[in-house]
């Protein structure tokens, strides 16, 4: 069996004249981008930009929600109620959509962003409120999901396209959430460790965490954060490191998991 493994970057993260993470460069790897939708980073002209550049790099395009925290990068946990947090999805899901209208593309994902993410990680109700609302406005879209996670439950009650996730420079806890970015080793900036846990996962279908435990997940996509010095140099490493070994690199299918 011919192992296949899509590969996705965070970008659109400029804002004005502040420019964040080399996505173009990036865009010549990955075969997935989730764009900024101007509430934690990016604005209009950025998401326009990235977009077009994607689609002309036949890089498939998400949207990139997370919450209105642009000082904090999205990475300040936010409490709202749940029909507000399903209106913040829908919102910036449908500037997402219409930019990508307008370069001649479409969204075909999403993938949830930061402080939301990690939250929606941790409570099976908030990722439902975040997906439902998401497939209210598309309900082909496919969701990435945190493998895992409460994220991964929840699109297994909602029987929807997804495609699970891994990350390349993250470091993971037992419970398959994200070690906390405050703690030391939480992000891996090392090209060559982040290429070779990847393809250790990859082979042994399972997250692999900071205790040496396996967790045994499907895999369809692996994140790249687009915002760190090395991002570029990962992006390479993971996907040298993938094909060398005789892994398929292209964008995921989103299928939806078997019922129970």
């Amino acid at each position: 069996m011919v192992l296949a493994v899509d590969l996705n970057a965070d970008m659109g993260e400029s804002f004005g004249p502040w420019v964040m993470g080399n996505d173009a460069a990036l865009l010549e790897v990955v075969s997935s981008a989730n764009v900024a939708c101007g509430m934690h980073a990016g604005d209009w002209d950025t998401m326009g930009l990235t977009m077009s550049m994607a689609a002309k790099n036949n890089v498939g395009i998400g949207a990139h929600p997370g919450f209105a925290d642009l000082q904090g990068f999205g990475r300040n946990r936010m409490t709202l109620p749940l029909n507000s947090l399903a209106n913040l999805v829908r919102y910036q899901l449908g500037a997402a959509q219409a930019i990508a209208r307008s370069v001649g593309a479409k969204v075909r994902h999403l993938k949830l962003h930061g402080a939301l993410a990690n939250m929606a990680s941790e409570d099976k109700q908030m990722a439902l409120a975040c997906y439902r609302a998401a497939l209210d406005v598309d309900p082909d879209l496919i969701i990435m999901v945190l493998a895992g996670t409460q994220q991964n439950a929840a699109v297994k009650d909602l029987q929807c396209r997804t495609a699970c996730e891994i990350f390349a420079d993250r470091a993971y806890n037992d419970d398959a959430t994200l070690v906390d970015r405050s703690l030391p080793g939480a992000v891996i900036h090392d090209p060559d460790r982040a290429g070779q846990r990847m393809l250790e996962m990859v082979k042994a279908g399972a997250i692999i965490t900071e205790s040496g435990t396996h967790i045994p997940t499907r895999i369809d996509t692996i994140c790249l954060h687009g915002d760190t010095p090395t991002a570029v140099n990962i992006a390479q490493s993971v996907r040298g490191r993938l094909e060398a070994s005789g892994v398929v690199i292209g964008q995921f299918a989103g299928q939806p998991f078997v019922a129970d």
